[in-house]
């Protein structure tokens, strides 16, 4: 066996128990909260410092209980988390709601603005909900590499990882059964893009009933995007 799959048994951060880096969630989520805050005001509810002042109220905490690592959790920061994804998601749906209405009720002539915002809604719609996906799996991030496989709560995704114990070995030692390997933010910020762009499900299959319904009106909003609002830019344009 090659040395990077004996490490694939045997380093997984599961099996260290240091928890998954704070960094890339903290990095996602301070891009998605200024691709908002960058949009034309007339897609935006009130002023732009009233929400972005309550994101970063939400988000300093959840930095200072795991500076560097998610290691810990409480109710307080689960509910604190959850809350900031909620408040992401709900905005960028509203401004989306917004440009639409504004494309079919209103002469718009600005196509290129039209252009930026709407890749800037589309953006910020894959971020965060892999944030969402990230955020509710198997208990979150925390309770994924703190807890034993035993003591999970169900599964809201299926991964490759999880059902390839019964591959060609080279394939097998990376699985779940073989490596103890668990999604990070960035198994679902895949799975948000490929939802995104697909508009289906591609290799990672949701299970739970709320996992169906998010990834149902991510799908919707990412098509509605592209067909009626990039489409109607693209014909203003000419």
């Amino acid at each position: 066996m090659s040395r990077s799959r004996a490490d694939a048994r045997t380093r997984h951060p599961r099996h260290e128990r240091r928890g998954e880096a704070r960094l890339p969630a903290v990095i996602a989520t301070l891009v998605a909260i200024g691709l908002y805050q960058v949009l034309p005001q007339q897609l935006l509810v009130g002023p732009h410092y009233v929400l972005l002042g309550l994101e970063l109220l939400l988000l300093v905490p959840l930095i200072a209980i795991n500076p560097k690592r998610l290691t810990r959790q409480t109710r307080l920061s689960r509910t604190l988390s959850l809350a900031l994804v909620l408040i992401i998601a709900a905005s960028n749906l509203v401004a989306l709601g917004i440009l639409i209405h504004d494309l079919v009720s209103a002469g718009v002539k600005d196509g290129g603005s039209l252009l930026t915002a709407a890749f800037q809604v589309w953006l910020t719609n894959i971020i965060v909900f892999g944030l969402a996906y990230w955020e509710l799996d198997r208990g979150g991030p925390v309770s994924r590499t703190q807890t034993p496989r035993d003591g999970l709560p169900l599964a809201d995704f299926r991964f490759s990882q999880d059902e390839n114990h019964d591959a060609v070995e080279e394939v097998a030692d990376g699985s779940s059964v073989s490596s103890d390997w668990v999604p990070t933010l960035m198994d679902y910020l895949y799975v948000s893009v490929t939802n995104s762009t697909a508009f289906s499900p591609t290799d990672t299959m949701p299970l739970s009933t709320r996992a169906k319904l998010m990834m149902s009106v991510q799908s919707v909003a990412a098509l509605m995007t592209s067909l009626l609002v990039i489409a109607r830019a693209v014909s203003i344009l000419h």
